[in-house]
């Protein structure tokens, strides 16, 4: 099954296709009522959006930041850079990678272009190594040790700063407070509850909110070694639907393939729930965690918390 990243996601639950750009580039922030660097804002190139957005925040205005692999980009996994991406590279003062095996080519851009970089890298941040589950800033913990590792990497580079990169990091946790609180409220009321997935992007965060993760183990075992599942996997998660021995089904937008949709169509005719999720930060979405939030809100409703 392939990723469908060329996209615009609208709420999360309608897929589109106009208006989406090839790459964004970000720079610091316009608004008169944000404080002003007390420097001369760096070059800081970040391999995907789901990572770009937060080092915005983190930087502000003493950061120029662009973000290779957007909502329209390509799939990350297996993405070829632009001479203008080597260029981006090339130029960085600080380069942010998820790791994990799952942008490689940023790393080997870096290593063949600018190789004495500051690097961040959320795998490296968090020890998680190349062969576990790569969708890394959907783990709680690991988006609060990366974001904590990026603050001093910038207070490092630009010690001169420092005192502004501990008021964005502050802002940006204040951001994030509901998105926490989201997470506590479902674990609260529906920890113990189960979920099937027809990808592993949000387990870390299913995992966080105290669900048990139902996707039958063959299927899992394809997907993560990206393999078409066996007839016989497909046809225990489709039981497993049908009895409704999961309370919901957590689906990527995002993936190409008949299965996937398939698989959600039995989940809306057996009665359980479907959330909609994505991969990467959709065109729509105003912040990380305005995403993450929409998406935690939507799982609350499907787990009958709101």
């Amino acid at each position: 099954m392939k990723k469908l990243l060329g996209f615009c996601a609208g709420a999360l639950l309608v897929v589109g296709t106009a208006g989406c750009s090839q790459q964004a580039t970000t720079s610091p922030s316009s608004d008169s009522s944000a404080p002003s660097c007390p420097a001369t804002a760096i070059p800081i190139t970040v391999s995907v959006n789901q990572w770009g957005n937060i080092v915005q925040q983190l930087a502000g205005q003493c950061g120029t930041v662009s973000t290779v692999v957007t909502a329209s980009s390509g799939d990350p996994h297996d993405y070829e850079p632009t001479t203008g991406n080597i260029a981006e590279f090339t130029n960085a003062k600080m380069v942010v990678v998820n790791g994990a095996g799952y942008d490689d080519w940023a790393a080997k851009a870096v290593q063949a272009n600018n190789s004495g970089v500051d690097v961040v890298s959320a795998a490296k941040v968090n020890n998680v190594a190349a062969g576990a589950n790569p969708h890394l800033w959907y783990d709680p913990t690991y988006v609060t040790a990366t974001a904590n590792a990026i603050t001093t990497q910038l207070k490092t580079l630009i010690p001169a700063a420092a005192s502004y990169f501990d008021q964005q990091q502050s802002t940006f946790e204040n951001a994030m407070k509901p998105y926490f609180a989201e997470i506590a409220k479902i674990k609260a009321g529906a920890s113990g509850k189960s979920y099937g997935a027809t990808e592993s992007v949000f387990d870390y965060l299913a995992a966080a909110c105290g669900l048990r993760d139902l996707t039958p183990q063959g299927y899992r075992n394809a997907i993560t070694n990206e393999s078409e599942p066996a007839p016989g996997d497909i046809a225990a998660f489709n039981k497993d639907l049908t009895s409704k021995q999961m309370n919901v089904l957590i689906y990527n937008i995002q993936t190409d393939g008949s299965v996937p949709k398939q698989l959600a169509a039995t989940a809306n005719s057996s009665g359980v729930p479907v959330v909609n999720v994505t991969e990467t930060m959709p065109a729509d979405a105003t912040s990380f965690e305005q995403w993450q939030i929409a998406q935690l809100q939507q799982l609350s409703k499907a787990l009958g918390l709101s």
